[in-house]
């Protein structure tokens, strides 16, 4: 009888400890079965995909794909060969039939090689229209499906697929949505492949009934036709239902790869860099670019301000500069602190409501002032060298 084992929730729970449990109530370890392998292995995972799994997933071969829809657009254009080619089909068939007939007494059909050749040809020749046709429509059906993506991963042996996962197994064979599902679509195939065939056939009941009366060939060609409808019929009707299964392969894809939200941090870190070492390193460079402007307050030629919530800190020199620049600027505290350090370092403050705005909104620290503001910014340098008692050139 089998018992089934709990996993143990310790500190430090290893083999030993479960060994140890085993051997405390007499139980055969052989005839445990662990519950740890029926644990959903996607518990936590609620989030969808983020694009660089999707990618990676891509890359290693797995993607969202129907075989009922390949195998539909493979039979469809099958059907349609054999439209297109079917006479020329039997009448090779009909030549090869004539040839080995007629040369029965002239070769050994084993063991000569002209046979074996003949055979090779004639195959050749009724085949290679179904056998190439086939081919494309399966090539187009998956490019179709996932684009154009060539992958040796899938193909390429892992010895943990070889480990026995029994509780993962009898999940997925009999426990999931994907079994349900193909349990459905199998009947739902059969159940529409019959009727097809059924009220088909119903319909020349009486013309199959009168083939007693009918020659060989003509028999046959009834039958051909029928059976060809049926075909196609069927055809068309899978393709139509594939489409249904391609969609929930599609879904099934994706929930495969949601993610939890630890594993989305965990990718946002290594793509991205860790938030809390980006953090510091922005915050980090706030600090030098504020050591930066306070050390070149003294050397600027005007403050303009708001005069509370902004403070622009203006420099030009006449050899080096085409116009002046913006070495420093701040808001509200910052703005604050400029003043403070200019008045120390007796910077002259102007105010100019409009100008410090837009300053502040359309200037970096380190650039020239635009054009536009060439005029209100000669009037305050005229203004401030007024005060200091020198002369100015026009900016």
């Amino acid at each position: 009888m089998l018992q089934f084992e709990e996993h143990i929730l310790l500190p430090g729970n290893t083999l030993d400890i479960k060994q140890e449990y085993l051997e405390r109530f007499n139980i055969d370890s052989s005839s445990v079965i662990d519950l740890q392998w029926f644990a959903p292995e996607d518990e936590g995972r609620t989030e969808d995909p983020t694009e660089y799994k999707l990618r990676k997933a891509r890359e290693e071969g797995k993607v969202a794909k129907s075989a009922d829809l390949t195998s539909a657009i493979v039979l469809i254009f099958c059907i349609s060969a054999l439209a297109a080619f079917g006479s020329s089909m039997i009448e090779g068939m009909r030549d090869m039939m004539v040839f080995f007939f007629s040369n029965a007494t002239k070769m050994d059909p084993v063991s000569s090689p002209e046979a074996g050749m003949m055979a090779l040809r004639y195959l050749v020749r009724i085949m290679l229209p179904i056998v190439s046709i086939a081919f494309v429509a399966a090539f187009a059906g998956n490019v179709f499906q996932v684009g154009v993506k060539f992958s040796s991963k899938p193909i390429t042996p892992d010895p943990s697929k070889i480990i026995p996962r029994f509780g993962k197994w009898f999940q997925r064979s009999f426990m999931s949505a994907e079994a349900a599902f193909n349990l459905m679509k199998s009947i739902v195939k059969v159940i529409i492949i019959g009727g097809i065939a059924f009220f088909n056939i119903r319909m020349e009941f009486e013309r199959i009934v009168g083939f007693i009366q009918l020659s060989f060939l003509e028999a046959f060609s009834v039958l051909s036709g029928i059976a060809f409808r049926i075909m196609l019929e069927a055809a068309i009707a899978m393709l139509i239902f594939s489409i249904v299964d391609y969609r929930f392969q599609k879904k099934q894809h994706i929930d495969s790869l949601k993610m939890s939200k630890q594993e989305i941090k965990e990718e946002r870190k290594m793509t991205e860099g860790d938030p809390l070492v980006k953090s510091r390193l922005r915050e980090r460079m706030r600090e030098i670019m504020t050591r930066d402007m306070i050390r070149k307050i003294p050397e600027a030629d005007v403050v303009i301000t708001n005069p509370t919530h902004f403070a622009v800190v203006m420099q030009w020199d006449r050899e080096k500069m085409q116009a002046p620049m913006v070495t420093a600027k701040g808001q509200d505290n910052m703005a604050f602190r400029i003043r403070a350090i200019a008045k120390d370092n007796s910077v002259p403050i102007m105010e100019n409501k409009p100008l410090a705005r837009a300053l502040y909104a359309e200037v970096e620290i380190g650039d020239v002032i635009p054009e536009q503001y060439y005029q209100a910014m000669a009037v305050i340098l005229a203004e401030v060298y007024r005060l200091r008692g020198e002369t100015m050139e026009a900016v």
